[in-house]
Parts: C-alpha cells; sequence; structure tokens
C-alpha cells in the first residue's frame, strides 16, 4: 500500500492530470449550483425551467451525478441561476 498524498481526491483517483482538473472544476461548479439551490429554496422545477432543462436533470445534479455533467453544461446552468464564474489560472506545483 501507498502512502502517497494527493491534493484532491480527483487527483487521486483520475488517470490524467487533465482528467482530474476538469473534474475539480465540474465539482466546484456542481456545488455551487446545489448551494445556490437550497439556499434560495428554488424547487427543482423551477430551476428546471431557469436552467432551460428538465426537472430530472436538476435531481441529478442535486444528487451529485458528475459524470452526467460536462463543464459546458454547468457554465451555462450557473449563468442561468445568476452566478458569475472566475476562473483563476496557476502555474503547477
Amino acid at each position: 500500500m501507498s502512502n502517497q498524498r494527493f491534493a484532491s481526491v480527483w487527483d487521486a483517483i483520475e488517470d490524467t492530470p487533465e482528467i482530474a482538473e476538469n473534474m475539480k472544476l465540474r465539482s466546484v461548479l456542481m456545488t455551487a449550483l446545489k448551494n445556490h439551490l437550497t439556499r434560495t429554496g428554488m424547487s427543482q422545477t423551477q430551476a428546471a425551467k431557469i436552467f432551460g432543462v428538465t426537472q430530472p436533470r436538476v435531481s441529478d445534479l442535486m444528487r451529485g451525478k458528475i459524470n452526467l455533467f460536462g463543464l459546458d453544461a454547468l457554465v451555462n446552468m450557473a449563468t442561468a441561476a445568476g452566478l458569475h464564474i472566475e476562473i483563476r489560472v496557476l502555474e503547477a506545483a
């Protein structure tokens, strides 16, 4: 068993650094959307109308089914929800 340490769970379980970074971004966006819906008390049906998706799609979001969402879809949903997204690009350590 290895004692290797990782900065993120995604770094530990994904095959490549590129996939890990993509998953990190997707998880941040999904968490922000879920928190927004919880904070506002918006129903899944209301959210679906605002996001331009179906209610089952919002249910997938709320259940954390990250493999069903790409970055583009999550950015579109966050923008439709009135959230502002900022990205910082840093040199790899």
